[in-house]
């Protein structure tokens, strides 16, 4: 995954013996099955690979963890990415079907 791919929310639970955690360092909080775009990839010093997401924007707050001040990320095991074509690539797909099994511009007409 890499910041700007779209992505579903896969999973959306909160354990809840980190459930006065999380609602103490997000104000918002991701929902299932919703698309969303990536914004940053953040590696969390090893701990944790985190994302922040371009939907959703949440105050920095200062994690002891890794020792700074940043917007807390959702960890990224709770997203995957969506592999649909944009509509420049659906266009050209679907060229590409047309222009298959046709004689060339050039061969037309000599049939």
């Amino acid at each position: 995954m890499r910041p700007g791919d779209k992505v579903i929310c896969i999973n959306d639970k909160i354990d809840a013996d980190k459930a006065e955690e999380i609602r103490r360092d997000f104000e918002i909080w991701v929902t299932k099955d919703k698309e969303y775009t990536l914004r940053e990839i953040l590696d969390n010093n090893g701990i944790v690979t985190g994302v922040l997401l371009e939907e959703i924007h949440n105050f920095p707050k200062f994690f002891k963890l890794i020792n700074r001040y940043q917007e807390p990320a959702f960890a990224i095991w709770r997203f995957r990415k969506l592999n649909y074509a944009t509509a420049q690539k659906a266009e050209e797909h679907t060229e590409e079907l047309v222009e298959v099994g046709r004689p060339a511009k050039e061969e037309e007409g000599q049939f």
